[in-house]
């Protein structure tokens, strides 16, 4: 009997590194994996062209995909958490002293609206802050991976030929979201951004989910348990990355890896659960966000959006 081999993309983090070292074995078939150095471009392959037999995505790319009839179903293996409180960015000589003041100006969005870090920290924004998100004008330095998906009208594209810190710097965007800018002279708006994010998991018990696990919808028709055996090879590569931080090895000391044990820290749990269960709160969270930013005209049938054979597994 030949093994499948399966083409995947999936950025080598702790969670799924024992996959990438063969420490971890999948059951009844291989994952050929092909390494795409920014990985949201495979995103964009993903969506537009099916392109991988299973691949890593973004949270709200997933959703705004299945909204447009993407041909690919997600597993529950949520490989990326994170808080995007430190996402947002200002100039601190400028007139912009706290979230409020964004109302009525122009914030930079890095890459698209549908973005997920745009959309937590617009959550953040809104939620934390009472930000009025329909009074800022969100300025786009980019497209959207769904080529479908149309933004609502307060969405603009970025001057061409400009780039998001130039318009920050010269003052023609209040804030932006994104990736930290080169400049030294901008900061985050919100104060101790880090200490922030674990605050709100204290409090509000807000633990963003930004990526999970997608197969292509043609292989799990020929094969329906397919999915249950992708779940578990990164289950189980999940579990030794956890036993690891527990462990305080040393080879664990990334941001994530610190981030990840202060979690642990606060939950006294996983900081990595899988599974639609102990995922349901924060899932239907940014479903919720989604619809009240106009990313989606409605909330997805939440089970629905991942194979039949792993809704009930967790791990």
């Amino acid at each position: 009997m030949v093994i499948p081999q399966l083409r995947t993309v999936t950025r080598t983090q702790g969670g799924n590194e024992a996959l990438k070292t063969g420490a971890v074995t999948p059951r009844g078939f291989r994952f050929e994996f092909e390494e795409v150095p920014v990985l949201v471009k495979a995103f964009r392959r993903m969506v537009r062209g099916n392109e991988f037999d299973v691949s890593e995505m973004a949270l709200t790319t997933y959703l705004v995909a299945k909204a447009h009839g993407a041909r690919f179903t997600a597993v529950p293996t949520f490989l990326v958490r994170g808080f995007h409180h430190g996402a947002i960015f200002h100039d601190p000589a400028s007139d912009v002293r706290e979230p409020k003041d964004l109302e009525g100006r122009r914030v930079g969005v890095s890459r698209g609206y549908t973005v997920t870090t745009g959309v937590w920290a617009r959550a953040v924004l809104g939620e934390e802050y009472g930000v009025d998100l329909d009074k800022v004008t969100w300025v786009l330095s980019g497209d959207e991976h769904v080529a479908e998906f149309r933004p609502p009208s307060n969405v603009v594209p970025l001057e061409p030929g400009r780039t998001l810190e130039d318009a920050l710097v010269e003052g023609d965007l209040a804030a932006v979201i994104g990736p930290r800018p080169a400049s030294a002279a901008l900061a985050p708006l919100i104060p101790d951004p880090e200490e922030a994010g674990f605050t709100a998991l204290r409090e509000r018990g807000l633990y963003p989910v930004n990526h999970l696990v997608v197969i292509r919808d043609e292989l799990l028709a020929e094969r329906p348990e397919l999915a249950a055996d992708v779940f578990d090879a990164f289950a189980r590569a999940k579990e030794l990355y956890v036993d690891r931080l527990r462990r305080q090895d040393a080879r664990g000391d990334s941001p994530a890896d610190r981030m990840y044990r202060r979690v642990m820290e606060i939950t006294g749990a996983d900081p990595l659960p899988y599974g639609i269960e102990p995922n349901r709160a924060v899932l239907e969270r940014l479903m919720r966000h989604a619809v009240d930013q106009r990313i989606l005209e409605r909330p997805l049938p939440l089970d629905e959006l991942f194979a039949q054979t792993t809704r009930t597994l967790t791990a």
